[in-house]
């Protein structure tokens, strides 16, 4: 479901969100999400619960249909399963383990490539046929350098911030007087924040890393890292955790808190948006009677084509022109034209004229927008805004009272803008909405796009399954599948 929420008009996969009634079932990664299939013409889907944080069956293979009965003894084998995916220590026993390789003479430091831990002397016999390396002081101030980033794209891949987007962020998050920094999927940022209070050059932050990736459990205290999912907010230490992110975001002594989170762009968007509500909600319970109703600062990185579905989400945020870069990323670099840009932005509910953007690398304030935009994105005074999303100029379309992006041509077979290739005659929004067929609106508007989902329970465990088909969402794998897979398959061959 490599980002399917964002053509899910056509698949018509809905994520359901939890609503506090029966828990999910649990997979390696926590709790899972609920997913329905919506058929055309308000056909009913029999949901089914998957991974929250993977989108391929061979990387989580956890399927389960929401009105299936589970046998105890499969209970149980999940169970053993999840607890053998678990990591090797615990929090307490990782910073133990660090305050004792910390202690250690420098020639003893090593860390295992293979393995990606770091070796204490007892254990360098067992990895002796492993590839390791020493580690100095200033390599245990920076792990994400050591660690191999992760780069499955459809569940947990690390993009590093470059120092040019590391730097721009910590100075814009000091500038406007935020002293706590909470990192969401962001090491690269808690580890600015760390090695800038060592030097003593700056105003000290504190920082909180949340991270699904446990190796960085190695370098931190309980009070700096916790590991955590994204996707379904799940801690995966539970209560011990949300005790450390509830104190870190009590406001003590006036020190201000701003949340910076950086999710897979293969993630869904609503689950991602619930779990930053859901944090917004314990920030906002613990601030005096005066400020209960303002939201938490928060700044979201994400590819601007997801713009619609996160201002869905968060009405209040603004879409920034800042283009944020990675090191590890071939295509997401800073670049001066068209296609050589990153499309990686940054959404934010902080006033967007308070984040001041670089004049030097070509960012310029427009004072009828006030905000800070792009040397080419040039403001239009027909739509009275700054229009370009992807740092292109883009150009004004009198036929669609619009601006476009410079590569497209008005058809007017079409009635619209397009490229030039474009299939002609398949008008943007011909079919309408994928629900009831209507062709005035598309499903999200539907003003029946509920109905379907009433007395959706049937006597039995095969009822409307043969409507369901999730061979678009999960990758059938190679070996052989398990026995829900094999009739799933079945079941979505039958409704071809």
């Amino acid at each position: 479901m490599d980002t399917s929420e964002a053509n899910d008009d056509t698949l018509g996969i809905e994520v359901i969100l939890p609503d506090g009634g029966k828990p999910a079932p649990c997979c390696p990664h926590g709790p899972t999400l609920l997913f329905e299939k919506v058929g055309k013409g308000g056909e009913k889907g029999r949901r089914f619960y998957a991974c929250s944080a993977c989108r391929d069956r061979k990387d989580c293979k956890f399927f389960q249909w929401e009105d299936e009965k589970v046998s105890e003894a499969r209970v149980l084998a999940r169970e053993a399963e999840n607890q053998s995916k678990r990591p090797p220590f615990t929090q307490q026993e990782y910073c133990k383990r660090f305050r004792k390789f910390a202690s250690l003479p420098l020639d003893e430091k090593k860390f295992c490539q293979d393995c990606q831990i770091l070796l204490l002397p007892t254990e360098r016999e067992a990895h002796s046929s492993h590839r390791s390396t020493a580690v100095t002081a200033a390599q245990l101030r920076r792990p994400s350098a050591m660690l191999r980033p992760l780069d499955n794209k459809k569940s947990n891949a690390q993009y590093l911030f470059t120092d040019r987007s590391s730097h721009f962020l910590l100075d814009t998050l000091a500038a406007l007087g935020y002293k706590r920094v909470l990192c969401v999927g962001t090491p690269r940022l808690q580890e600015l924040i760390k090695l800038r209070n060592l030097e003593q050059s700056h105003e000290p932050m504190k920082s909180l890393l949340l991270d699904i990736d446990f190796r960085y459990a190695q370098f931190y205290s309980r009070d700096e890292f916790c590991h955590y999912n994204m996707f379904n907010h799940h801690f995966f230490d539970g209560e011990a955790s949300s005790a450390i992110l509830q104190a870190f975001l009590t406001e003590a002594d006036g020190e201000k808190v701003v949340m910076v989170a950086d999710p897979p762009f293969g993630g869904l968007v609503k689950p991602l948006a619930n779990s930053f509500s859901l944090i917004s909600q314990t920030w906002r319970k613990l601030q005096s009677s005066d400020n209960s109703n303002l939201d938490m600062p928060m700044m979201w990185i994400f590819p601007y084509f997801f713009e619609p579905r996160i201002l869905e989400c968060f009405p209040s945020f603004t879409m920034l022109d800042y283009q944020v870069d990675y090191d590890n990323h071939p295509l997401y670099k800073h670049g001066k034209t068209g296609r050589k840009q990153s499309p990686v932005r940054l959404f934010t509910n902080i006033s967007p004229r308070d984040v001041v953007l670089p004049k030097e690398e070509g960012y310029r304030f427009c004072s009828v927008c006030q905000r800070f935009v792009w040397s080419l994105n040039r403001h239009c005074t027909k739509c009275n805004v700054c229009p370009s999303k992807d740092g292109r100029e883009w150009k004004h379309c009198s036929a669609c009272e619009k601006c476009v992006k410079p590569s497209w041509r008005h058809c007017q077979s079409c009635s619209r803008c397009a490229l030039p290739d474009h299939p002609c005659g398949q008008t943007e929004g011909k079919e309408g909405c994928f629900n009831c067929g209507s062709l005035k609106h598309k499903r999200k508007a539907c003003p029946v796009k509920d109905t379907h989902r009433v007395s959706r329970h049937r006597p039995g465990a095969k009822s409307g399954a043969k409507n369901v088909s999730h061979r678009h969402v999960f990758k059938a794998k190679g070996k052989r599948k398990s026995g829900a897979a094999r009739r799933a398959k079945k079941m979505a061959a039958l409704s071809v």
